[in-house]
């Protein structure tokens, strides 16, 4: 615990907000709630790293530690006669950040649980498993649905269907599901990297302007390299033997009624999200909440001409709310940090006489396994280190695919977490992490070629 605690501190201390934020809010670091925020934040991390042993859900420290150091913080400015505007601002902002990601998965996740009800995906798993492949190629396939949906639907969604299809596919032999896990969560996570909704991380870049949508599509040979070595090494511990299939007891699943019509509601969905950020200058989620509402009206079309079954509400019933509140948890922590003023060194890292650019942000890459890349992003936003196009690329390729590295890293881990309880686990993941850090240094390797030697991306 003590050495995990020395590291999360650590770590803190590498990533810092600008000098601009730090002359309008007072330094609070060295007070009683500076250091008590710091040590609410390295404790509610070590119980979410060790879910597995306490079998403590991880969203439960995350929130605690997310809203208490921001009411440890007002304790201190009202009991010290501090600018309490300060404080209503800062959560303001803190909310409405908060509020774009949370909406935006909160539809996604409506839309698998739809689909799970529509039994597109029962569907999908008896196609596959009907044809008679054997694990390793569902394997295959699997991962490459993931990496090339990830970009389209964001690697948190993707991790949660194909993690879906994995375990529908099979319940029981492991020798097939980790790995298979394991492998999805990388292509999910590498496949998002490339497009600028495909990753928390990359919406939260694109969503502060570090890149245009074209910048982010300059990244797929890096993540495509790393994804298909990591693959490629994983796929050697998967048996070929296929799954239990018997045609005559086995029968496709059916379809509900309008299963098409959400399918295609959700590429709607989706491709309106894209539009009314990139176009109209909106949050993302203003996009995909109007794909929610959408699908709600299609529901009421299923029920009139159908008397379909369908009820949207009973899909939002089944979403994954830990994971949801997991993120709300962890970014309010991070804001809380920077209002404090523990992220104040983050300049000194990244300036030419210390790391420089390329080896800080190939060290977020493992920072982000650690301490999971959405509050490392977050941190290195509130940083805002002057960099160009190439160094932001970096970054949010290695803060997404170096989540990776370890199972609660990224957005795509905790999901799979979640879906596959008990199979899935921090231990089983770490068994075959080097196949991942293989991979990592690939995707790296890739990136140095094409953008410093190459300078094949767009220079603004």
């Amino acid at each position: 615990m003590i050495k995990f605690i020395l590291l999360i501190f650590v770590s803190t201390f590498a990533f810092a907000s600008s000098g601009c934020a730090a002359e309008t809010m007072p330094d609070l670091t060295l007070t009683w709630a500076g250091i008590s925020s710091l040590l609410i934040f390295m404790i509610a991390y070590y119980f979410v790293a060790t879910e597995d042993k306490y079998h403590l859900d991880k969203s439960k420290p995350a929130l605690f530690a997310g809203t208490i150091i921001f009411i440890l913080v007002a304790i201190y400015y009202a009991l010290n006669g501090l600018d309490m505007e300060l404080v209503h601002a800062q959560a303001q902002h803190q909310i409405l950040e908060i509020a774009e990601i949370f909406f935006f998965l909160f539809v996604a996740m409506t839309y698998i649980e739809t689909l799970i009800h529509m039994n597109v995906f029962e569907k999908l798993k008896y196609n596959l498993v009907s044809k008679g492949y054997n694990y390793r190629k569902l394997f295959w396939l699997t991962g490459l649905l993931a990496f090339f949906i990830s970009p389209i639907a964001d690697n948190l969604t993707t991790a949660l269907i194909l993690s879906t299809v994995l375990i529908t596919i099979e319940r029981e032999k492991t020798s097939f599901l980790v790995p298979g896990a394991i492998n999805i969560v990388v292509a999910a996570n590498a496949g998002g990297a490339w497009s600028p909704f495909g990753d928390i991380t990359t919406l939260m870049a694109w969503t502060t302007g570090k890149g245009v949508f074209s910048d982010f599509l300059f990244l797929f040979p890096a993540s495509a390299g790393g994804y298909v070595v990591t693959a490629y090494l994983l796929s050697r511990f998967v048996p070929q033997t296929k799954p239990v299939f018997d045609a005559k007891t086995e029968k496709a699943p059916i379809l509900m009624q309008g299963a098409g019509g959400v399918i295609a509601l959700g590429v709607f969905t989706i491709a309106s999200a894209v539009l009314s950020h990139q176009l109209l200058h909106l949050p993302a989620m203003w996009g995909m909440m109007l794909g929610l509402a959408v699908l709600k009206l299609f529901q009421y079309r299923l029920k009139r001409k159908y008397n379909s079954k369908l009820n949207i509400f009973e899909s939002m019933s089944k979403i994954e709310n830990n994971t949801l509140l997991f993120f709300f948890g962890i970014l309010a922590a991070v804001g809380g940090l920077y209002f404090v003023g523990w992220l104040a060194l983050a300049s000194v890292v990244y300036h030419p006489d210390a790391l420089g650019a390329t080896w800080s942000n190939i060290g977020v890459g493992f920072l982000s396994a650690i301490v999971d890349n959405v509050p490392v992003m977050s941190a290195i936003l509130k940083a805002n280190p002057d960099m160009g196009v190439d160094q932001w690329m970096l970054v949010t390729m290695t803060a997404g695919i170096g989540g990776s590295l370890i199972s609660f890293g990224s957005a795509a881990g905790v999901g799979v977490m979640g879906k596959l309880s008990g199979i899935y686990t921090f231990g089983s993941h770490m068994k075959y992490s080097w196949t991942i850090l293989v991979g990592y240094i690939v995707s790296v390797a890739i990136w140095y070629v094409q953008y410093q030697m190459l300078g094949l991306y767009i220079k603004h």
